[in-house]
């Protein structure tokens, strides 16, 4: 019989810190992104729109050339670590973050940015004043990164390794009980997926109605 509330804990955990390490740097490059108007600023925009869409077993492929003993981060010794998890999920959200918050943003760009230099604030001072406007966009970014990381399943396989009691996760442990036939256990971490994800789909929803 699994014992669930590890699983989903560490799911949870695993996901979490993703999150987290991705927002460090996607929320300031959407913010440059939103509020500049250059063509370069559009190429690099849509170059984050399209990795959006980039398959999971590549860039897992990617990281576990660069993270395993033979590759240039081998001597970390990250692979097959809850960390190296977090890491793949947070690439892989990354794009996902910096394209809904910069076009969400470019929405109030306008507005807020003379409205803050009407008032004499700096080009500083107006940046952070758009990134506190958009606080509701910046939530509902976050909530969607981890909506999409804690649903990853190909990072979590390649470089977790789905060690029992380590690095296993709910979308891997219900990969592995439905090889095995266990379809009880994969349906009790499946209720669970579907009660995080639903939880998680609610709050987007209202904070998105909020911020039109």
């Amino acid at each position: 019989m699994v014992n669930v509330v590890p699983i989903v804990l560490r799911s949870v955990l695993v996901s979490g810190l993703a999150t987290l390490m991705a927002s460090l740097w996607s929320i300031p490059i959407a913010v440059l992104l939103a509020v500049s108007k250059s063509r370069l600023a559009q190429i690099v925009l849509d170059l984050f729109n399209s990795l959006v869409s980039l398959p999971t077993v590549v860039l897992g492929l990617c990281l576990y050339m660069i993270l395993s003993r033979s590759g240039p981060l081998g001597f970390l010794s990250l692979l097959y670590t809850p960390l190296a998890i977090s890491i793949g999920q947070a690439v892989l959200i990354t794009p996902l973050i910096v394209s809904v918050l910069a076009n969400s943003l470019s929405k109030i760009r306008d507005g807020v940015l003379e409205t803050a230099f009407a008032l004499g604030a700096t080009r500083s001072q107006a940046y952070l004043t758009l990134l506190y406007e958009g606080l509701p966009l910046v939530t509902r970014s976050i909530l969607v990164g981890f909506n999409r990381a804690i649903g990853e399943l190909g990072v979590a396989l390649m470089l977790g390794g789905n060690i029992k009691g380590y690095t296993r996760v709910m979308t891997t442990a219900i990969a592995l009980e439905v090889v095995k036939g266990n379809f009880e256990e994969a349906i009790s971490l499946g209720l669970f997926f579907i009660v995080i994800i639903a939880v998680l789909t609610t709050a987007i929803r209202i904070i998105g109605g909020k911020s039109d």
